[in-house]
């Protein structure tokens, strides 16, 4: 069974959007650039076509992992989302209680993750840990590095 991939709407039109892109104007320009090089003459010692056809190879990839990523997902409904717990969509800050740094993270599928961006995947070690708890509850969460205490400070 596929697994499901958690997608905001805007994420979802945005990967929709990139394979339109990709199934028009970029298999144009490659088909193009094959075209290009393949005029060149001897395909054997020809770099320029076979760069082109290499290109092709990872367009057409990136355009499975996008069909199967949209049929795979499943839309965040940020009308449903509540403040009570943490899940999939929330925005939460946590403190480290060893430390006292705190972060704020908004945590969405790894698709649209970016932790340089304060996003992380619902799948990552943190993640995991925080989600279904409340505001105020101190978790204890299992990182590559050990373990680490958090408390929860706001969900949003």
């Amino acid at each position: 069974m596929a697994r499901e991939i958690l997608l905001t709407a805007e994420g979802k039109a945005k990967l929709e959007k990139e394979l339109h892109e990709l199934k028009t104007t970029g298999r144009d320009d490659i088909a193009e650039k094959i075209k290009v090089a393949r005029s060149f003459g001897d395909l054997s010692e020809n770099s320029e076509y076979d760069e082109a056809k290499n290109e092709q190879g990872k367009l057409e990839a990136r355009i499975i992992e996008l069909e199967e990523t949209l049929r795979n997902a499943k839309i965040i409904d940020e009308s449903e989302q509540n403040n009570e717990t943490v899940h999939a969509g929330s925005k939460v800050t946590i403190k480290n209680l060893a430390n006292g740094m705190t972060m704020t993270y908004r945590i969405l599928g790894e698709t649209e993750a970016n932790p340089a961006a304060g996003i992380i995947s619902a799948q990552s070690p943190i993640a995991k840990g925080l989600l279904g708890h409340k505001a105020g509850e101190t978790v204890e969460i299992d990182v590559p590095a050990g373990k680490i205490s958090f408390e929860i400070v706001e969900i949003a």
